[in-house]
């Protein structure tokens, strides 16, 4: 069996802790979304867990070394139409995620796919057999 490997994380509150060196800052805005990877005979499976998210708030790609990078941001603005009220308090939410992942050799690139289900991104990985084409580098859809 082989397995995904994490390549990296960058969260944007990251920025914020390295400049203050304030280690009660490091868990204060910002949390990383559980993620499952499951196998069987014919396919790896990601999970991501993603509440509130919808498909345009990710980006799924193959980078130029064919790690698979997953990117997900969600911007809420929520102003305020009336012209006779002002906020006493307004919270501004930003979500930034991004993980790239070694895939194993076996993986047939140009069959991924991905889908957003009750808040969870499923990315489906089907195990390349030896009779089919090796892929290029592309960018994979969102169902």
């Amino acid at each position: 069996m082989t397995s995904l490997i994490r390549r990296q994380q960058n969260w944007l509150p990251d920025v914020f802790n390295d400049f203050f060196d304030n280690d009660w800052l490091e868990h204060a805005n910002y949390s990383a979304p559980a993620i499952n990877v499951k196998e069987n005979k014919e396919n790896y499976l990601i999970e991501v867990a993603a509440p509130g998210m919808t498909k345009e708030d990710f980006n799924i790609r193959l980078d130029e070394d064919n790690d698979l990078v997953i990117t997900m941001e969600k911007k809420n603005d929520k102003k305020d139409e009336e012209k006779d009220t002002h906020y006493i308090r307004c919270e501004f939410s930003y979500s930034k995620f991004q993980q790239a992942m070694v895939l194993p050799k076996n993986v047939n690139k140009e069959k991924i796919s991905a889908r957003v289900d009750n808040g969870v991104l499923k990315i489906f990985l089907p195990k390349y057999k030896a009779d089919e084409a090796k892929p290029d580098n592309k960018l994979i859809s969102i169902e």
